[in-house]
């Protein structure tokens, strides 16, 4: 044991003091931990919950041209777009599936 001849006695009041900060910084931590969770599961269940909205129907195929390969997909509004491995963006409509536009990606 090292006894320093140089420190005083320590107040009782800076070490109630002290240790209240540490209480209330605990506290702010567990809480703080218990909201990230909550958020990480509220957030989650969104994105992989078996209800998907109404507007973001998917269409359960779609016909790409002979030889090609899809590498992307996106949905707009009323459309749909296909990537594809020979840089083309195929832009299809949402209702009918037909080809509106064809894109060449140089």
């Amino acid at each position: 044991m090292n006894d320093d001849p140089d420190r005083g006695p320590v107040d009782a009041g800076t070490v109630k003091y002290l240790r209240l900060l540490v209480t209330i910084l605990s506290v702010t931590m567990v809480v703080g931990f218990i909201i990230i969770v909550v958020l990480f599961v509220i957030r989650f269940s969104d994105a992989f919950g078996p209800a998907r909205p109404a507007g973001m129907a998917l269409p359960d195929s779609i016909s790409l041209p002979a030889g090609t390969r899809a590498t992307a997909f996106t949905r707009g509004e009323d459309w749909f777009a296909v990537v594809t491995d020979d840089d083309r963006i195929l832009i299809f409509d949402a209702a009918s599936g037909a080809l509106r536009k064809e894109i060449s990606v140089r």
